[in-house]
């Protein structure tokens, strides 16, 4: 093989390597779009049971960081699964936008409000079809 030969295959192989990379970077932030829907849908379980026992839901001063606080309860969600994909703690409002009583946001990869793609919000309210806060 001559070096012309041996520099194509490599410029060639860089070439690949780089649209699966930029392939795979775009499906993995989907796909960490698709597991905050999940952990806030398991967060608004986890504050309704909440609710049932305590009879009424965590304030914003005690934050969802009630739920972690006593691991007997039936509520009871680890600290480290109160955080989004992107180790940020997802945000607690109260009350929440149009007449819910609480709203959990991550606000994507930037941790920013607004945004598109993986740096998108993502909302309790907009998943339960309500109208966002921000």
């Amino acid at each position: 093989m001559t070096l012309i030969e041996i520099l194509a295959v490599v410029v060639i192989l860089g070439l690949l390597a780089v649209t699966l990379t930029v392939g795979i970077t775009a499906k993995l932030g989907r796909a960490k779009q698709e597991i905050v829907k999940t952990q806030i849908a398991q967060i608004v379980s986890q504050i309704q049971a909440f609710q049932l026992e305590k009879r009424a839901i965590p304030t914003m001063s005690q934050g969802l960081a009630q739920l972690s606080a006593d691991p007997a309860s039936i509520y009871y969600m680890e600290a480290e699964k109160l955080k989004d994909p992107w180790g940020n703690p997802y945000h607690y409002l109260v009350p929440g936008p149009g007449g819910l009583p609480f709203e959990i946001t991550s606000y994507g990869a930037d941790n920013q409000p607004g945004g598109e793609g993986e740096n998108g919000d993502v909302t309790s309210a907009l998943l339960a079809g309500a109208p966002a806060s921000h």
